[in-house]
């Protein structure tokens, strides 16, 4: 059987906009013009696959079952996390920043908001991958060890199609390429060293807010509580902090030098400042932001 097809019925006669903003406007430059996806995934335990999974015969329920995981994996960790494997988890806020060869950004889109549909979100992700943004190259942050992964498990749970990601070795699974740019995998030499303060730790060097409110622990309760728009705007500060973070890597590789980083990040500053309006979340990232004064 073949997998489930990602266009709508309408898609060999009228062009398919993904990644599109809330607001339902395209941008002004062409998809050629997006040499970058940054993006992002919160994802949730999926409690019935818990459920079935591991606990069959137990006379408990769904959520139970994933808090008896999580006490399982604590003790089993010495009590390092309570994380539970990609194998048992669901997206629950994908968000995209499109950037441009030059680095700047050209817009940030939430899938399928505001309903923040797992299927929808999974199939927008492809279809915009595979089909409109095929030439730029994806950047994430522990995206080889974790967010990629769940994409592929989605896409096998759906029955989508990912044919050039799959089939393509120098596509984003490649992990010494350039379509995709884990910058997780890149800055620990590759896992060679564990990168403590992670994410958090690197934005907050370039002066940006890194975790602010909201962590990655409390997600699982903010979705049981149906606070998707909160979920989605921590996703959304995520992937503004892997955007700096991901400019600064073009310092160390030579492309770009420290003087026109800083334009860029004031470039940025400005994005954000004219969209607060339609992106709020905006606002919360800009109340925190810093500038770079490294030290000592």
């Amino acid at each position: 059987m073949q997998g489930a097809v990602l266009q709508s019925p309408l898609c060999c006669f009228l062009p398919v906009v993904l990644f599109r903003n809330r607001a339902g406007d395209d941008t002004e430059v062409g998809n050629e013009e997006v040499q970058y996806l940054v993006f992002d995934i919160e994802s949730v335990p999926d409690t019935r696959l818990i459920k079935m999974v591991k606990y069959p015969d137990s006379d408990i329920d769904d959520r139970a079952a994933a808090l008896r995981f999580q006490e399982e994996i604590l003790a089993n960790s010495g009590g390092l996390t309570t994380f539970i494997p990609v194998t048992y988890q669901y997206p629950v806020s994908i968000c995209i920043l499109k950037v441009r060869h030059d680095l700047s950004i050209v817009d940030l889109v939430s899938l399928d908001e505001p309903r923040f549909r797992p299927r929808e979100m999974v199939r927008q992700f492809w279809l915009g991958v595979e089909n409109q943004y095929d030439k730029a190259s994806l950047v994430t942050f522990n995206g080889r060890g974790f967010d990629i992964p769940l994409l592929e498990l989605m896409a096998f749970r759906y029955g989508f199609t990912a044919q050039r990601h799959f089939r393509d070795k120098y596509a984003a699974r490649y992990r010494f390429g350039t379509k995709h740019i884990d910058l997780h995998d890149w800055l620990s030499n590759y896992n060679a060293v564990r990168l403590h303060g992670g994410l958090d730790l690197l934005a907050k060097v370039l002066g940006k807010p890194g975790k602010v409110g909201t962590k990655g622990d409390e997600v699982f309760d903010l979705h049981q509580a149906g606070k998707l728009k909160e979920i989605n705007d921590y996703c959304i500060h995520d992937v503004l902090d892997t955007y700096f973070v991901f400019v600064r890597s073009r310092v160390l590789v030579g492309e770009i030098r420290t003087e026109r980083e800083q334009e860029i990040v004031q470039e940025a500053h400005e994005f954000l400042t004219r969209h607060v309006d339609r992106i709020p979340a905006f606002q919360t990232y800009l109340d925190n932001w810093g500038d770079w004064e490294p030290w000592p």
